[in-house]
C-alpha cells in the first residue's frame, strides 16, 4: 500500500502514531497558502514552525524517510499527489481543519489517528451516551479511563520511501530553496527550547507548580503549550513522565492536561461554539476606540496593559494574565469576545482555535461553564495578589518603574495622578462591573 504521511500538528518523529503505517509512503509537510496569506511576515509562529519542519526532516533522513515541503492550498496539492492508495494524519477538530480534510476525503481514502489530544472524542462519555459538559463530572470520568489506557511510545513501522524529489520547497509546480523567506515571511528571533529539556526541567519544580503557578514572577510553570499546539513533543510522552514520579504530587497539572482535552472535546461535540455563544444573547458593544487602545496597551490598567505588550513582543502570555485580560476586555470594555479571540489568535505563539476560542467564552461568561455571567475579575486585586511587587508590569511597562507597587495596584491613584508617558485607566472598575452585569442580565427577558 502507498501512503501519504501528512505532518501536520506532529512535528516529530519520536512518539508518532503516524510512522507506525508502514509500506511506501511519502511524508509531506504544508504551508498552508490559506492561513498564511492571513498572517503578517514577522509573524513569529512561521519562523517556530519552520525550524521543527526543518528538524522534522533532518530526523527522518536518520531513519531512512525524508519530508517533501509544500507550500500552497492543500486541495490543489493533493490533486498533483498521484498513485496513492490514502492519506494518514492526526485530526484537528476546528472548522477550517474539518472542511479542508473534507474535500481531501473526496479526493483520497482519508485514515484519521488521534495524536493531538490523549483521548479520542467520543472516548469520555456519560452512561447515555452523550457528553459531559461540565468539567468537573468529565474529569473525573477521563481520569479513571486513563488509568487504564495505553499511553507507551507508538512504534514504528517498516518503510519503504517513496521515489520523489524531496529537495526544497515545492510551490506550483516550481522548487524553492528551503528558506523561510521562499514562503514570504521573515525570520524572527524567538527562544527555541527542546520540548524534552523544558519537560525535564518543570519536573523538577512541578512540587510548586498548585502553589506558584499564578504568580507572575514564578517560574512554575512548563512552558510547553507551544510544543502541545504543534505536536514537537507527545502528550503521551509527557503523560508518562508525569507517571514515572511516585512522591511528587502531578495531579494539578494533569489536571490541565485533561482541561485542554476537555475543550477540545467540546468543540467537537458543539462546534458553533468557535464562533457563537452558547448562552446569553447579549454578545458585547462594538467599540473601535476601547478596541484601539487595548491592541495598543494603553488602556491605563497596569496588569492589562503589561499582558498585552508581553504579547505584542515575544506571543506569549502568562495564563493569568489571560484571564485578567480577557474578563477586562469582556466585562469592563463589554467588547465582543469575538473581538479578543481574534486579536489573541494574531500574536500568540501557542494559538490553537479550540483553547483560544472557548478561553474566550469562558472570561465572557457565555460558554458551557455553568458560572453566571457575574463573574468579573478586579484587575488591580489580581495584580495586588499575583505581581504584589510589581515585577512583572514593571517589566512590560518601564513607563512604571519609578511608581511603587502599591500606587500601580490602586485605581483611585490611577486615575489621579499624572504618570508621564503614561495614560489614565479608561474606565472605573467599579462602574465597568455594574454595567456588565446589567447588560447581561437584561439579555436573559
Amino acid at each position: 500500500m502507498k501512503r501519504i504521511l501528512w505532518f501536520r500538528r506532529d512535528l516529530r518523529v519520536e512518539d508518532n502514531p503516524l510512522l507506525s503505517f508502514g509500506g511506501e509512503v511519502l511524508p509531506i509537510f504544508i504551508f498552508d497558502e490559506n492561513i498564511l496569506k492571513e498572517l503578517p511576515q514577522n509573524d513569529k509562529r512561521v519562523t517556530f514552525v519552520f525550524h521543527h519542519v526543518i528538524r522534522l526532516k533532518s530526523n527522518l533522513q536518520k531513519i531512512g524517510l525524508d519530508l517533501k515541503i509544500f507550500y500552497g492550498k492543500p486541495e490543489e496539492i493533493f490533486k498533483e499527489l498521484k498513485g496513492f492508495d490514502e492519506v494518514v494524519a492526526s485530526g484537528d477538530y476546528d472548522s477550517y481543519a474539518k472542511e479542508r480534510d473534507i474535500k481531501i476525503s473526496h479526493m483520497l481514502h482519508f485514515r484519521y489517528i488521534n495524536d493531538t489530544y490523549i483521548f479520542k472524542p467520543r472516548e469520555v462519555l456519560k452512561e447515555n451516551g452523550e457528553p459531559y459538559f461540565v468539567f468537573t463530572p468529565f474529569y473525573k470520568k477521563a481520569r479513571a479511563i486513563l488509568e487504564h489506557k495505553n499511553i507507551d511510545t507508538a512504534k514504528t513501522a517498516e518503510h519503504t520511501l517513496a521515489q520523489e524529489d524531496y529537495w526544497g520547497i515545492q510551490k506550483n509546480g516550481k522548487k524553492l530553496l528551503l528558506e523561510l523567506e521562499s514562503i514570504g515571511f521573515i525570520k524572527q528571533e524567538i527562544e527555541i527550547v527542546d520540548p524534552h529539556v523544558k519537560l525535564e526541567n518543570f519536573l523538577k519544580k512541578i512540587d510548586n507548580y498548585q502553589e506558584m503557578r499564578d504568580y507572575l514572577s514564578s517560574d512554575a510553570t512548563s512552558g510547553l503549550s507551544v510544543d502541545l499546539r504543534f505536536g514537537t513533543i507527545s502528550i503521551r510522552a509527557v503523560f508518562r513522565a508525569l507517571f514515572s514520579l511516585k512522591n511528587s504530587d502531578t495531579e494539578p497539572f494533569v489536571r490541565q492536561l485533561i482541561f485542554r482535552d476537555f475543550y477540545a472535546y467540546l468543540l467537537f461535540h458543539i462546534p458553533t461554539l468557535e464562533r457563537q455563544n452558547y448562552k446569553y444573547s447579549f454578545n458585547g458593544i462594538e467599540d473601535d476606540e476601547k478596541y484601539r487602545a487595548f491592541c495598543e496597551a494603553r488602556t491605563g490598567v497596569p496588569i492589562v496593559d503589561a499582558g498585552v505588550r508581553e504579547l505584542l513582543e515575544t506571543g506569549q502570555m502568562h495564563n493569568r494574565v489571560r484571564m485578567v485580560v480577557a474578563s477586562f476586555f469582556t466585562k469592563d470594555l463589554l467588547l465582543p469576545w469575538q473581538w479578543g479571540e481574534r486579536f489573541f489568535a494574531s500574536y500568540l505563539l501557542d494559538y490553537d482555535s479550540v483553547s483560544n476560542a472557548l478561553s474566550w467564552q469562558w472570561s465572557a461568561g457565555t460558554g458551557v461553564d455553568p458560572q453566571p455571567y457575574f463573574r468579573v475579575f478586579n484587575p488591580y486585586l489580581q495584580s495586588k495578589k499575583f505581581d504584589k511587587d510589581a515585577y512583572y508590569i514593571k517589566k512590560w511597562l518601564p513607563e512604571l518603574r519609578d511608581i511603587e507597587p502599591k500606587y500601580i495596584h490602586n485605581e483611585a491613584f490611577l486615575l489621579s495622578a499624572y504618570i508621564k508617558d503614561y495614560p489614565k485607566p479608561n474606565i472605573v472598575h467599579k462602574e465597568a462591573k455594574a454595567r456588565a452585569i446589567s447588560c447581561y442580565k437584561k439579555s436573559l427577558h
